[in-house]
């Protein structure tokens, strides 16, 4: 059995669950750990943001590993997915409702990965106006709440895959290999685009970061349980 050396330094790999933010899992991972060494503060931090909408591999590290963060955070990541097609939502996701409603009657699976493949490369690409991205201090959910429709400075990502598994006019289940600071939910709302119709992420799951895969995580139940099990 493993005997964790969290002060010294894991790096732990978690499967992190749908409508949980990638800070309540840290949160409740410091305070099992926290109970389980009877400490009142250690440093733990995750390598890279999943959102509330998303599961899949979440990489958190806990003591002198935490200065392996940025290092982490900078992996090629893998996601898979499913992107609605024929509609918009203002956070490019399940977190709003619909907004608008397109054709998606000229859509054939040769145009939608023909249109995947020119998503290839280095590009620039706009973050959603729902996402934990600071403006001004202000995380830009915030001011998209408020009804604010700023635009956000462009990101320079690169995608290096965009696969289409599986094909409807309606919806496409995807798989994305790209550089960090990528946001999937963009993807989907400019492919859409692309299309002359609409898009909206409807499921993403991150399944590798690097070398690390996702069939190697834990759950947050299946860790506290294994944790509590070297008690």
């Amino acid at each position: 059995m493993h005997t964790f050396q969290f002060l010294e330094g894991e790096v732990l790999l978690i499967d992190k669950p749908l409508d949980w933010t990638s800070f309540d899992a840290v949160n409740k991972l410091r305070y099992t750990i926290k109970k389980y060494l009877n400490v009142k503060k250690i440093k733990v931090g995750h390598a890279g943001t999943l959102d509330p909408k998303a599961t899949g591999l979440l990489i958190i590290c806990t003591g002198k590993k935490t200065k392996e963060i940025d290092q982490l955070m900078g992996l090629v990541k893998e996601y898979t997915g499913t992107i609605k097609l024929g509609a918009t939502t203002p956070s490019y996701d399940l977190e709003t409702e619909e907004n608008e409603q397109f054709s998606t009657a000229h859509i054939t699976e040769d145009l939608a990965k023909e249109t995947a493949q020119t998503f290839l490369g280095e590009q620039q690409q706009i973050p959603p106006l729902f996402s934990a991205k600071k403006v001004d201090g202000v995380r830009a959910y915030e001011h998209a709440r408020k009804g604010s429709d700023m635009e956000l400075k462009p990101n320079t990502i690169h995608i290096h895959e965009f696969d289409i598994t599986q094909f409807s006019p309606t919806a496409i289940n995807f798989r994305i290999v790209c550089s960090k600071g990528t946001y999937i939910r963009s993807i989907a709302y400019d492919f859409g685009k692309k299309l002359n119709s609409g898009g909206y992420l409807t499921a993403l799951r991150r399944t590798k970061i690097g070398p690390f895969s996702v069939d190697d995580a834990l759950s947050i139940d299946d860790f506290i349980l294994t944790l509590n099990a070297t008690v």
